[in-house]
């Protein structure tokens, strides 16, 4: 199974992005969160280190080999009424869980058959946090990467020719002049930029949250109505009781019961106690992942609450618009400009300018958008066309 996980891991390798067309926030889900759990996918199915994943101890009548699969397979058990914290304090009960069960017994039992589902659980999962990011390259197109093109070290195009620096082209000056007066252009003109470019990324972000609502239910669901409470149960219960709330969860001892026909056809029951030793792993993960996706929840939640006040802010506020360009281009960017720009942005062409400031120097972006307030400001003092020409070409570039 590990070579199985191993080999789809060598497909899914994550690379370095040249262009940057999402916030750190969306980076924790296709990276961080994806990288976790496909890491957690290959260490469950590691037996390096924790050697076989459950070791069932039994009477003769039945090969130990028999029963290591058969209870493996199956599911294990424990007896609710020894999960006693007083018994085990009192040394009554050496296994929290592990009392006697017979044939007819009416005690209640818990049965574990998660175990030999959490390596296919985890990778589905990894999968699942990765879709949004495809959806979102989808969507988007590659508009970022065509603008930028070629923009990259053209802080330092001061040459009349091209200059290469480890595999990389720095552009002459007049490339450089041209490149950013294409990119002036393709922007007030709205070529490559539609509303629902900041739709889809507004879209995308607001999956990120319902997925992690959906993961956080699916292993809740997959851990028998357990996991929704793991972290505080933890918290609490782990300082005022001696039993464990891991090991109501992940046991490392089980009980497993084997039926086989005697030689005068009468059932035989024979009683095995299971170590559980790939329980020492998963108690660890899933306490992991309670916490990370309740991190990851309110901060995507945050994400969209951002989203909100920029829609609101961004053509309204100079403060606002100063405060969020200020890390682009520190010192250099004139506020007035920026205003200038943003008052004729809608909410797509402002995120976008947000997006293409992460991509390119900001001496480069200084120029893009003193280019930009220069032709607002001269289109505005221009004389205004007939109402009926100028609703013909705003519809053109619509």
């Amino acid at each position: 199974m590990l070579g199985t996980f191993g080999s789809l891991a060598t497909h899914l390798k994550l690379k370095s992005q040249t262009y940057q067309i999402d916030n750190w926030i969306f980076k924790l889900h296709y990276r961080i969160t994806f990288v976790v759990l496909l890491a957690s996918t290959i260490l469950v199915c590691s037996r390096q280190y924790i050697g076989e994943h459950i070791h069932c101890i039994a009477d003769g009548g039945v090969p130990g080999h028999v029963m290591n699969t058969f209870c493996f397979f199956t599911t294990t058990f424990t007896v609710i009424k020894d999960l006693d914290a007083r018994l085990l304090d009192t040394g009554n009960l050496p296994h929290p869980g592990v009392g006697p069960y017979g044939i007819n017994s009416k005690e209640d039992i818990r049965r574990h058959a998660y175990y030999q589902w959490v390596p296919f659980v985890l990778f589905g999962q990894a999968i699942m946090f990765y879709l949004t990011h495809m959806l979102w390259k989808k969507l988007e197109g590659g508009r970022l990467k065509y603008l930028v093109e070629g923009l990259q070290l053209a802080a330092y195009a001061f040459e009349d020719k091209n200059i290469q620096v480890q595999g990389k082209s720095i552009p002459t000056k007049n490339e450089k002049m041209e490149k950013i007066k294409s990119v002036r252009e393709t922007f007030l003109q709205r070529i490559y930029i539609r509303s629902s470019w900041s739709a889809g990324l507004i879209l995308c972000e607001a999956l990120n949250v319902l997925n992690v609502v959906l993961q956080f239910y699916i292993t809740n669901k997959f851990l028998g109505g357990q996991f929704s409470t793991l972290g505080s149960d933890i918290w609490r219960e782990g300082l005022e009781s001696s039993v464990d709330p891991l090991e109501e969860v992940f046991p490392k001892v089980t009980k497993c019961t084997f039926y086989k026909y005697g030689p005068s056809g009468s059932i035989q029951l024979h009683d095995a106690m299971c170590v559980m030793a790939l329980n020492i792993v998963n108690e660890k993960i899933y306490t992991f992942l309670w916490f990370w996706f309740i991190i990851l929840f309110i901060c995507s939640c945050t994400v969209l609450l951002w989203r909100l006040v920029t829609v609101y802010l961004h053509s309204k506020s100079k403060t606002f618009n100063k405060m969020v360009f200020a890390n682009t281009c520190p010192g250099k960017l004139n506020p007035w400009d920026v205003l200038t720009v943003s008052r004729h942005c809608s909410y797509t062409d402002w995120i976008f300018l947000k997006y293409l400031a992460k991509n390119v120097d900001g001496m480069v972006f200084r120029e893009i958008m003193v280019g930009l307030a220069e032709e607002l400001d001269k289109s505005e003092k221009e004389t205004l066309l007939p109402s009926e020409s100028k609703t013909e070409n705003e519809y053109k570039l619509e």
